[in-house]
């Protein structure tokens, strides 16, 4: 049993490892917890392996919260790519020249040194050939994954640029889609994909080139025979593909949505015996990716040998044509060969090229939803000339806001509202009613429809929203914990803060003999959103999160609703400390809680039905005075 009574079950159990200047944490055996950090005699290879660890540039970005992405997805190429791209095909393409003059000016005559002298030609293209595509395959190697690095970093700083309502439209796994198998389907088009599209394409220009050098009369003729089909195949192939691999990118986004929702949900799924059904809903999301799947397979089929019959057809009459010009004493036979390898040479990118383009419609799929995200422009956008907000004392005023999520569905109208500094209001009202939209819009995670809400005066729309956010805490009725330290997570909105300053926030909220009990105090690791804290101790550390802002408005959801008695008494005692001097807005579905503040507003139909102090509105007999006489009746 966890020594904080369910809370901090396995905190302790790790270190922070040689990286974070403290060095591994050993676990005696005698503690027995599931992991019990870097064993000693490994301690020492640990550290060797990370001095190796190559690196990675600094990771400082910087963050605007100015919207859209307008410039293109990558930059597709490098002139160091394009010198090997064209160095790689003319040494490819010269092994059919050098046949042919090792035929005509060799063997015909019967000139050894010409055959030598060719034959060594030959072999030494053929190593040149290699060395300048192995420097291609790195270099494109290289420039794929330099290009994905910053589009990765490009996608997430657009991520958390965007407004809330795209996250409310969009499904967690869909947006995960857009970083792990769009970026992935585009990193491997940059990798080797296009490169080997403008080998094989310029392949098939210099093999055009050299025929007609040759011979025009039978280079037209085999041109003509082999054209018209597969340009007619080619397009056939690229409409039917625009529309199969558009469908299997949103396929996998929506197999990848269903298994975030299912994972995020586990605890759900298997009170409620759900497992079953799952498993056969998440069936039909892979077989419709299937289905995109055997779509895009069926057409390959059909585009990749009908190219290939196509040169077949077109070799047939070369062969034809051409070996009775050789018969007549019009065509060397070596040119006729050349002619034939050269021919050759021209329909292999074509049988290529059908699995480059199946990389490229899927890159050009994942290139589209990247592009659509990264020119999505946030709702809630900051004035070019937006000034920083300086030092606020609190006052909150609404002024005439409307506000809807829907368009045509208001939540709030014409809502007018003061609060003074330092005084603290609850939010009271049906579910429903938007007191948690008026604490959205004192965020400025929404912006209202018509109407401006104002802090000392300084319309939100006016100032940065990194100078707003600094002086508004907020504390959710259930506080998200990220995977790291307590020191991490408490520190989160102020990453800079001394170990001083944290301790006296941990002090202010009553948490130092809790965090003392740990092995690793400050230093000991949450799981992954908190699942090693209990309730209680999670709502605890997201005021010591806020108390260490020192934010002079504060918007807190309902922070006890969920939490047993003894839990509650502590938490209260926090608010009371967090809360002192500031103004504050809460959320409040007990009016216990409701009744702690200097003011209750009852919001209901969309607006402020009631202002007052308890005493007031009890006597009003309004409708605060209905839910306190149906709350005392339960009570």
């Amino acid at each position: 049993m966890s020594m904080f009574g369910g809370g901090f079950g396995n905190i302790g159990m790790q270190g922070a490892g040689p990286r974070g200047g403290r060095g591994p944490h050993v676990v005696k055996a005698n503690e027995g917890l599931p992991f019990a950090g870097i064993p000693p005699e490994l301690a020492e290879s640990v550290e060797r392996l990370e001095r190796l660890e190559p690196d990675h540039g600094d990771p400082r970005v910087t963050f605007t919260h100015t919207a859209g992405e307008t410039r293109r997805i990558v930059r597709w190429w490098s002139p160091a790519l394009v010198v090997l791209v064209i160095a790689e095909t003319l040494l490819l393409q010269s092994g059919p020249l050098l046949v042919q003059v090792g035929i005509d000016h060799g063997i015909a005559p019967g000139d050894r040194a010409v055959l030598l002298t060719a034959a060594l030609a030959f072999v030494a293209s053929v190593f040149a050939g290699w060395l300048v595509s192995s420097a291609r395959i790195r270099q494109s190697g290289r420039f794929a994954a330099r290009s994905m690095r910053d589009l990765r970093v490009r996608v997430f700083a657009q991520l958390q640029r965007l407004s809330m309502d795209y996250y409310t439209d969009e499904k967690a796994g869909v947006i995960l889609t857009r970083m792990t198998s769009d970026i992935e389907a585009l990193q491997q088009l940059l990798q080797e994909g296009l490169a080997q599209f403008a080998v094989q394409g310029l392949t098939m220009i210099i093999v055009a080139a050299v025929l007609f050098s040759y011979d025009p009369s039978l280079a037209t003729i085999t041109l003509l025979l082999v054209l018209p089909p597969l340009l007619a195949i080619s397009l056939w192939f690229r409409k039917q593909s625009d529309v199969g691999y558009v469908r299997q990118r949103d396929t996998i986004a929506a197999m990848f949505g269903d298994l975030s929702e299912s994972l995020q949900g586990v605890r759900v799924v298997t009170a409620h015996n759900r497992q079953e059904r799952n498993i056969a809903n998440h069936r039909g999301f892979t077989g419709r990716y299937r289905d995109a799947s055997d779509f895009t397979g069926h057409i390959a089929a059909i585009y990749g040998p009908g190219t290939s019959v196509i040169g077949m057809a077109a070799m047939g009459a070369l062969l034809f044509i051409g070996g009775r010009r050789v018969l007549d004493g019009d065509l060397s036979l070596g040119v006729l060969t050349a002619f034939v390898l050269y021919l050759n040479a021209f329909f292999a990118p074509v049988q290529q090229l059908v699995q480059l383009y199946t990389n490229y419609q899927q890159g050009r799929a994942a290139v589209v939803k990247l592009r659509d995200l990264l020119s999505r422009r946030p709702t809630v956008r900051e004035a070019p000339d937006a000034a920083e907000l300086p030092p606020v004392i609190g006052a909150v005023r609404f002024v005439g806001v409307s506000f809807g999520y829907r368009a045509g569905r208001p939540v709030l109208k014409d809502v007018d509202l003061t609060v003074a500094p330092g005084e603290s209001i609850a939010l009271v009202g049906p579910t429903g009613a938007g007191k948690s939209t008026l604490a959205k819009l004192v965020i400025r995670l929404h912006d209202p429809d018509t109407g401006h809400i104002l802090i000392d005066g300084h319309d939100l729309r006016d100032v940065t929203l990194g100078s707003l956010r600094r002086q508004i805490g907020v504390v959710p009725q259930e506080p998200f914990m990220f995977v790291g330290t307590l020191r991490d997570n408490i520190a989160f909105a102020r990453p800079d803060a001394t170990d001083d300053e944290i301790w006296a926030a941990v002090d202010a909220v009553g948490l130092r003999e809790l965090v003392e009990r740990t092995p690793l105090g400050l230093d000991a690791p949450l799981h992954e959103r908190g699942q090693s804290v209990s309730s209680g101790q999670r709502q605890l550390l997201a005021l010591a999160r806020a108390f260490l802002a020192q934010p002079r408005v504060v918007v807190l959801d309902e922070a006890t609703s969920n939490l047993d008695l003894q839990s509650e008494l502590q938490v209260e005692r926090a608010l009371d400390r967090l809360l002192e001097g500031r103004t504050a807005l809460l959320i409040a579905h007990r009016l216990s809680t409701a009744m702690r503040a200097d003011r209750i507003v009852v919001v209901d139909g969309g607006g402020i039905a009631e202002s007052g102090s308890h005493a007031e509105l009890v006597a009003a007999q309004g409708r605060y005075a209905t839910m306190f006489e149906t709350w005392s009746r339960r009570g």
